[in-house]
């Protein structure tokens, strides 16, 4: 039976390292509260002006593809994947293929948050099983500083996130000891505004939260933006990080257990849990719970921070490239997000 496997795979992280203590220019907090809190001692954050989420992309998916052999014009579909894109549209699918002078292929935007390079990795892993294309370039890309709140009023966000992409090459084989075996997809929106960006957007107030309550009529019908939302700091993230991490730490095993059982696998059989790099506390639960080795889970929030759709595949390729991923391994994929959505792929390297 076809199936697509990952014959290359590249990173980029900006070189510009910010560490706790450099945040302390701009808001309240110390080190020791964000390690204790999310695991992370430093990020990195993209050039103001001149790197975007697609230039980052170039980088990571020119390596992907020199290490998967080939050349921008073999690539005949993108799927990219960010929560940050360079324009509110249109989307970085066509931004990368007009950088890489690819040619004229399609390009899709995927819009799934810290779950968005899993659902990016689904389609493309179905197109390639269908046989309708042959190389596609799988991305996920954050630059994430450009738009923090980098105040105290903030800072339970805007300590988390970082920059940076990540991206693969997915290519067909008929080995039957390689690729991958399956993805698993899930979403439950009820609890949706929980995490999110409200602005700009076109809800125009109609859930009526608390931190709207002072709209008077006026601003409300011209929702999408205005200057009263960016004085009252209405265009930046939001997120009840208590209420993230208990639904996180219920899905994320979950999914990763649908995962191996599909296959009649057990926790054991598994060579290394990529996991998204969320918060350092929920991978350390989730391995708990799971009874999985310090060599089984892979982490590298402490120096990058969450970057998102790109964590994932950042991590996977800095795992490779230590040599910690070899051929033939058993591999888990998985993230959980805003919307909600979480999601997981198991592969054979």
């Amino acid at each position: 039976m076809k199936r697509s496997k990952i014959a290359g795979i590249g990173k980029y992280l900006p070189e510009n390292v910010v560490t706790n203590n450099d945040l302390l220019k701009y808001m309240e907090t110390n080190d020791e509260w964000i390690q204790e809190r999310t695991g992370i001692k430093e990020r990195r954050y993209a050039h103001r002006t001149e790197e975007t989420t697609t230039t980052m992309a170039v980088e990571a998916s020119i390596i992907a593809i020199e290490r998967a052999g080939i050349t921008p014009q073999d690539i005949d579909f993108i799927v990219f994947a960010t929560l940050s894109p360079d324009y509110y549209f249109p989307g970085c699918g066509v931004l990368l293929q007009r950088a890489l002078k690819m040619k004229e292929i399609g390009a899709l935007d995927v819009r799934n948050q810290c779950s968005g390079f899993l659902y990016a990795l689904s389609v493309a892993d179905q197109f390639i099983r269908s046989g309708m294309y042959k190389n596609i370039l799988v991305v996920g890309s954050e630059k994430h500083s450009f738009g923090l709140d980098f105040s105290t009023r903030g800072r339970n966000v805007s300590v988390i996130f970082g920059d940076g992409a990540g991206a693969v090459v997915l290519q067909p084989t008929e080995d039957s000891n390689k690729g991958i075996l399956s993805t698993h997809l899930h979403s439950d929106g009820e609890s949706a505004e929980i995490l999110a960006n409200y602005n700009p957007g076109t809800h125009a107030n109609h859930w009526k939260e608390e931190k709207y309550a002072d709209f008077d009529d006026a601003e409300i019908g011209q929702m999408f933006f205005s200057h009263s939302m960016i004085d009252k700091g209405q265009i930046y993230p939001y997120m009840d990080g208590p209420a993230v991490f208990k639904k996180a730490v219920v899905k994320f095993p979950e999914v990763i257990l649908e995962a191996l059982h599909a296959h009649n696998f057990q926790t054991s059989d598994l060579d290394m849990l990529i996991p998204h790099q969320a918060n350092l506390r929920i991978s350390q639960f989730v391995q708990q719970k799971l009874g999985l080795k310090d060599n089984q889970v892979y982490n590298n929030i402490q120096r990058y921070g969450n970057t998102t759709a790109a964590s994932v595949p950042i991590a996977l390729c800095e795992a490779w490239e230590n040599g910690l991923v070899k051929e033939g391994d058993l591999i888990c994929l998985a993230a959980f997000g805003s919307g909600f959505t979480w999601a997981s792929a198991l592969l054979k390297w």
